[in-house]
Formats: C-alpha cells, sequence, structure tokens
C-alpha cells in the first residue's frame, strides 16, 4: 500500500510540475519553464523506478541514472529532450549569469522544451 501511495505522489507531483511549466511559460519565466520540465521528467522516473524496485528511488536529479535505474528503452525521439534537460538541471537551478542563461533560454527554446517534455511525459505515462 504504501508504495502505491508512493507512485500516485510522485506522478501528481509531477503533473503539478509540468502545470507549473506551463505558467512559468505564460508569464515569461523560461528559465523556470525548462527548471521545472526537469523536475516533471525527474519526478515520473522516480514514480517508475519506485514502482519498479518496490522501494523509494535515490535521492538524484540525473535523468540518465533513473532511467538506467527504471530499465526503461528510451525511444530516439526522446532522447535528445532527455539529454537537454539533464544539462539544463544545474544552470537553471543555480544560474550563475542570469542575464546569459536568459538568453539561452528563451520563449522559443522554453515552448519547444515544453512541448517535448509533455510529449516524452505521455510516453511515460504508458509505461506506468
Amino acid at each position: 500500500m504504501f508504495m502505491h501511495k508512493a507512485v500516485e505522489n510522485w506522478i501528481k507531483g509531477s503533473e503539478y510540475d509540468i502545470k507549473a511549466a506551463r505558467v512559468m511559460n505564460d508569464g515569461g519565466r523560461y528559465i523556470y519553464v525548462i527548471f521545472m520540465c526537469h523536475l516533471a521528467v525527474e519526478k515520473f522516473l522516480k514514480a517508475i523506478v519506485t514502482k519498479k524496485m518496490k522501494r523509494m528511488p535515490p535521492k538524484t536529479h540525473d535523468l540518465f541514472y533513473l532511467i538506467k535505474l527504471a530499465q526503461l528503452d528510451v525511444p530516439a525521439v526522446h532522447q535528445m529532450i532527455i539529454s537537454h534537460l539533464n544539462e539544463a538541471s544545474i544552470p537553471t537551478r543555480y544560474p550563475e549569469d542570469i542575464k546569459e542563461i536568459s538568453k539561452q533560454y528563451n520563449k522559443s527554446v522554453a515552448k519547444r522544451y515544453l512541448e517535448k517534455t509533455k510529449n516524452l511525459l505521455r510516453w511515460l505515462g504508458q509505461i506506468k
């Protein structure tokens, strides 16, 4: 029962975070769009890991490590967004130069990340 509740909680957290990413996108807070997309994927992967391992996942932000633990064979269509989100995790979480990173993660980039993340989450939803 506990594991079922934990899996459900991870998924609800992921859903909350992708909605937050949409709100951030609408509000022009593009760095946080990327950050929330990463968090949404991380939590969904942690749901899958929790279900498979029957215990809480390790404390990590590394999407590739979570994919490995979940024993997922990720289709090529989703590999690039996972790679980009993984690379963006630290700079969007702790930006060293807010002005510079704002140029890198602008409106068009944030929109692309958001759409690709939503597609990835739909695919992950079929697995859970």
